[in-house]
């Protein structure tokens, strides 16, 4: 796997888009996607675990899907959740660029996808479903889950789908104790092969 490039703000080669069918929110979908991304050929199996076991966003209010790739989550968060704002983000612009071109394919306008720091820091999310990027190594992923995780609303969950033999279990524990007491972790399935951990903001 080319882990690399696709973490890179401007991946290497071309930016060339092709075709891509898929199943979102149970209906196949015509989308686009391109090289030097994640999962460039269809969805994951790990966002495909996340897709399947998650229960649905909340029905409002700003939603987030971090590390967004093509679009997969994002776009099948505002498909079961018409009524909130989707907010995708990723480091590499051609995910975000696609991720926004794909919004516009499904007709959807409640989708925004930005670079991290083009997202206003004050946004509050009542839900996160992240598919989090494990290989960009330890001390990049806790920086990133910090910078998103506390921008939960009181009340609100983020589900994370992380692979067992990528330290799913280590990253829990660490999730207890680098969030403040304010917020939950447990770990709520198992499938596959990836665990689902959900983290939790306490309402008041």
């Amino acid at each position: 796997m080319e882990s690399a490039h696709y973490f890179s703000a401007q991946p290497a080669g071309p930016f060339t888009r092709k075709p891509l069918t898929v199943e979102l929110a149970g209906e196949t979908r015509r989308l686009q996607t391109s090289s030097g991304i994640f999962s460039p050929d269809g969805i994951d199996k790990g966002t495909a675990v996340l897709l399947a076991d998650v229960p649905a966003p909340s029905p409002q209010g700003n939603l987030l899907d971090i590390g967004c790739g093509w679009g997969p989550i994002a776009l099948t968060m505002a498909l079961r959740a018409p009524h909130a704002h989707v907010y995708a983000v990723d480091v590499n612009e051609r995910c975000v660029t696609l991720t926004n071109e794909n919004a516009v394919l499904l007709g959807l306008k409640n989708v925004t996808a930005r670079r991290p720091e083009d997202v206003d820091p004050d946004l509050r999310f009542d839900t996160i479903w992240s598919n989090p990027p494990i290989r960009i190594g330890k001390d990049e992923l806790h920086s990133l889950l910090l910078l998103w995780l506390p921008r939960l609303a009181p009340g609100g969950s983020a589900w994370l789908v992380v692979q067992k033999n990528l330290g799913s279990d280590s990253l829990q524990r660490w999730l207890g104790t680098g969030l403040d007491s304010s917020f939950t972790v447990t770990r709520e399935s198992t499938s596959k092969s990836f665990r689902i951990l959900r983290v939790r903001k306490a309402s008041h």
